[in-house]
């Protein structure tokens, strides 16, 4: 035994000496341990056969660019007549003008491909007020597309082509997105082409930021400029996660702060419509103000919980309930109501012709109350 300890022993110290010849004088003959990394991730060829490089996002790109379209929207504007062809005297010299003359307005934006059928998802202010729009597929193939419905309250909106066997994008899971993960923005940003920018998502559910009635914004840092509207925001696999929507810019170039509708959000909304051509919350005709320190104190509230309701709308669901100015609202179905922001999302997601249990606070007495939910009107006629 004392002799094979010996010869052990022997052994490994001269594996060793080699090694430090090794890695004092041709270290180059050694893989490092980054170089095996790489190695190893690189060795899966890409579908095109070449290998992608450690950290590419290519695959990703790949399987998600076939989804994303161009949109290219025209309207016709009646130019404003001016004061002067009113004029008598202006009239005698220059002759009667007929009214303003027309011109055609333009825009472009991106649309994401959700069907194989032809459903197209967008923004609703891509499409607003289009008379003709045309969709560009990544193929160069175009299309003209109808508008199936719209939500302008939550800025989505559904187009239809006429094609079939179309490249619909998969839906990612949106519930295990989370801050850091990595994304990719696509879209065809200021008309310049198909284009895909990298970035992480900074911050997920934004809200009260005064773009939409109904905000749950996953806010990412990767590039989003005119144009890249109703794009794809996509995970590290090429799954949708997000619709790109809006920016936060003094100059309307990209600041690093952009705002997409969670994929999960814009799947629901999207089916309401394909279904009934639009959107169906629910409503009791309130009117909500946030609670601060100093309406707290004024009202003498123990806290600024809650959402308080500065008016209510004759003969609404509210009313009927007996809900009255100044109760502030507490909770809906045993949900906590933070804010009026909260309130208006846990209204709007209870189902019209229903009954939910609302807990408010008048004067020092808690108010159990049932009330019957309504359909909420359209954007136009919106408390």
């Amino acid at each position: 035994m004392h002799r094979l300890w010996l010869i052990f022993a022997q052994t490994v110290t001269v594996a060793v000496a080699v090694l430090f010849t090794l890695s004092t004088l041709k270290p180059e003959w050694l893989p490092s341990r980054g170089q095996r990394v790489v190695a190893l991730q690189t060795a899966q060829p890409s579908e095109d056969g070449q290998p992608a490089p450690a950290g590419s996002y290519r695959d990703a790109a790949r399987a998600a660019l076939p989804s994303v379209v161009h949109i290219y929207t025209t309207q016709q504007v009646r130019q404003q007549r001016h004061p002067l062809f009113d004029d008598p005297i202006f009239r005698h010299f220059f002759g009667d003008r007929q009214d303003g003359e027309t011109q055609r307005n333009s825009g472009l934006g991106s649309g994401v491909i959700v069907s194989q059928n032809g459903y197209i998802l967008t923004n609703y202010h891509v499409i607003e007020a289009a008379d003709d729009i045309q969709v560009s597929l990544n193929d160069g193939k175009t299309y003209r597309a109808r508008t199936v419905g719209s939500d302008p309250e939550s800025d989505l909106a559904v187009l239809r082509i006429d094609a079939k066997e179309l490249p619909a994008i998969t839906f990612g899971q949106v519930d295990n997105l989370r801050v850091g993960d990595v994304v990719l923005a696509i879209g065809n940003p200021f008309g310049v082409g198909q284009t895909v920018t990298m970035g992480i998502v900074s911050a997920l559910g934004r809200s009260h930021l005064g773009i939409n009635t109904f905000e749950n914004f996953i806010q990412t840092d990767a590039a989003i400029n005119p144009g890249n509207s109703g794009g794809a925001l996509i995970d590290s696999v090429g799954n949708l996660v997000g619709i790109n929507t809006a920016i936060y810019s003094r100059t309307g170039g990209n600041h690093g702060i952009g705002f997409a509708i969670p994929a999960s959000s814009a799947r629901s909304i999207m089916e309401q419509i394909i279904e009934n051509g639009s959107v169906t919350r629910g409503w009791i005709g309130v009117e909500a103000q946030e609670i601060t320190a100093e309406l707290a104190e004024s009202f003498g509230l123990p806290g600024t919980e809650g959402s308080l309701i500065a008016g209510v709308v004759r003969g609404s669901p509210a009313d009927k309930a007996g809900i009255r100015p100044g109760d502030v609202l507490l909770s809906i179905d045993g949900k906590l109501v933070g804010d009026p922001q909260v309130m208006l999302d846990l209204i709007a997601d209870l189902k019209p012709e229903s009954h939910a249990a609302f807990r408010l606070r008048r004067d020092k007495s808690i108010l159990e109350l049932q009330v019957g939910i309504g359909k909420r009107p359209p954007l136009r006629n919106a408390e």
